[in-house]
């Protein structure tokens, strides 16, 4: 079963990391055992610390939910040696009605061509007129003739060679075989035999014959095989004796991988029009065979979007996705399904508020780990309760997840806020809470930073400003701004790139140097944004 995941938004904050984990929990302890917990980008310090505290790793990292290669339900038929015998290629063709070719690999595993029925088609076609064979393995035509080898000089040949001829009469002088490079096919016929022997061809094959005694001992460099079957089949079945890996297609060979993307694979279908394409993993190796029909339905990745509802918030490729649940605390945005789907969104500080509630739904209690968990994200996301998007309902059920998880809030939040900041790049500490947003034909970027030193971080003001310029011009954004948001302080510091008037219109306060102090203000969703909404329309 292919995993549903569980993503936050991109530049995941605490909230956003921790909501996906523990829908993804729930689910998964109720029955639904896909559901998989993902982010989509670096996990930020300060959520490190909580996932550390309370023994969880990170989610697995997924950077797009572009339908690939990988989710077709293409065909696997058995790859095969290079050294396979077309006869035995051939009955596995036939048992697989619905492939037109198979992958001949490497030892290593590695694509060397493909084999399709046109190919033993051809091969058998040029053989019935040239009727040579050229160094086929022994093994290989003892394996196509369920010989065995009858003589010593038989037991030192490695390979046979040579003009195959049916031994006819000898009253027909004009039809015998005269040269020593022959694979001659009798039956019980003592004078053909003598003759072979005589002449040491390459190679005797008695077909439905015994070897006298006789003629077993006489000295001769021919390799003499005895066959159950009659002389007309053996010298159809010895061609197929031949290794696949000389009549495959080895050359201009179209090949994908498995994380290709379907859209590019199609455009390369139509360009090419091969009935069938090998698929490769990211070593190179065989994994299986594309077709046409296989693209005719695809199977799209299942998602379930936490902490977030616009689409400029979340995974590359979504579009191509299916998309099962929304549950969030935003603003709805921009996402359209294709089918009605079940969103939960409610006007609190948290995801993990809600997340919380459909534990209570279900009847079931989160583990003690996971409660801790979810009162740190709760704290994250509502500055320890005093940002404006901070309800009763986010105090009280931080408050139960911390009664379940026995640890106090207040050493928590210390725990979480007091992470040093210092270390960090100003090119980590912008993208680390980073989100874009599209209002009224204006194009922003908004980043937070919680700390409980904003004059300190102030400092760095220059240096954040040049990486901000740079961001915006590469980005074509109208706006960028940092909040430095204060815990202690209770306000936030803003600097940004952009219009002056803007900035004051908005918030009735005249910035300066590009920077300005916003006392009560703590969320970037319900202080910042709206602002910004009401002066643009």
């Amino acid at each position: 079963m292919d995993p549903i995941y569980v993503t936050g938004h991109r530049n995941p904050d605490t909230d956003s990391i921790v909501a996906a984990m523990a829908y993804a929990a729930l689910r998964n302890a109720v029955g639904d055992r896909e559901y998989e917990a993902a982010c989509l980008g670096h996990v930020s310090d300060e959520t490190n610390i909580v996932l550390s505290r309370f023994g969880f790793q990170a989610p697995k990292r997924i950077t797009s939910m572009f339908t690939q290669v990988k989710d077709l339900d293409f065909d696997t038929p058995p790859f095969l040696s290079t050294a396979v015998t077309v006869g035995r290629a051939w009955q596995i063709m036939q048992q697989q009605k619905n492939i037109s070719a198979v992958p001949v690999a490497n030892e290593d595993g590695t694509l060397y061509g493909m084999l399709s029925r046109e190919n033993v088609a051809s091969y058998n076609m040029e053989q019935n007129s040239s009727a040579v064979l050229a160094s086929v393995p022994l093994f290989n035509v003892l394996s196509v003739l369920e010989g065995k080898v009858l003589n010593a000089a038989g037991e030192n040949t490695d390979t046979v060679s040579g003009e195959l001829s049916i031994a006819l009469p000898q009253c027909r002088q004009n039809l015998l075989f005269n040269r020593k490079d022959s694979i001659i096919l009798c039956g019980h016929q003592p004078d053909m035999i003598r003759r072979a022997l005589e002449m040491n061809v390459n190679c005797l094959v008695l077909c439905q014959a015994e070897l006298d005694e006789e003629l077993r001992n006489l000295p001769t460099t021919t390799c003499i095989i005895a066959t159950p079957y009659d002389a007309y089949r053996a010298a159809r079945l010895i061609f197929q004796a031949a290794p696949i890996g000389r009549i495959c297609r080895t050359e201009d060979l179209v090949c994908f991988h498995l994380e290709d993307r379907v859209d590019d694979v199609k455009e390369q279908v139509l360009k090419f029009r091969e009935h069938c394409y090998p698929i490769l993993d990211e070593n190179e190796k065989v994994v299986g065979v594309l077709t046409r029909y296989h693209l005719l339905r695809p199977r799209r990745k299942r998602v379930v979007l936490v902490d977030h509802n616009e689409a400029s918030q979340s995974v590359p490729g979504l579009e191509e996705a299916e998309i099962l649940e929304i549950i969030d605390h935003h603003r709805l945005a921009d996402i359209q399904t294709a089918n009605p789907i079940y969103v939960r969104n409610e006007p609190v500080g948290s995801t993990n508020t809600i997340i919380a509630s459909m534990f209570q739904d279900r009847g079931l209690m989160p583990s003690e780990k996971m409660a801790g968990m979810m009162a740190a994200a709760i704290i994250s996301d509502t500055v320890m309760f005093k940002s404006p998007t901070c309800t009763e309902k986010d105090i009280r059920t931080a408050e139960r997840m911390a009664r379940i998880a026995n640890i106090s809030l207040e050493e928590l939040g210390q725990e979480i806020f007091s992470a040093s900041l210092e270390n960090r790049s100003a090119k980590d500490l912008l993208y680390a809470d980073y989100k874009e947003f599209h209002i009224a034909g204006y194009d922003l970027a908004v980043a937070q930073v919680t700390c409980v030193d904003s004059p300190k971080m102030l400092q760095r003001k220059e240096e954040f400003l040049q990486l901000m310029r740079q961001s915006a011009e590469k980005d074509s954004l109208s706006m960028m701004i940092l909040m430095l948001t204060d815990v202690l302080m209770e306000g936030s510091q803003l600097i940004y790139v952009g219009d002056d008037e803007i900035i004051h219109q908005a918030f009735g306060v005249m910035p300066k140097d590009n920077t300005l102090f916003l006392p009560g203000v703590m969320s970037r969703k319900k202080q910042v944004i709206p602002m910004l909404s009401a002066l643009w329309g």
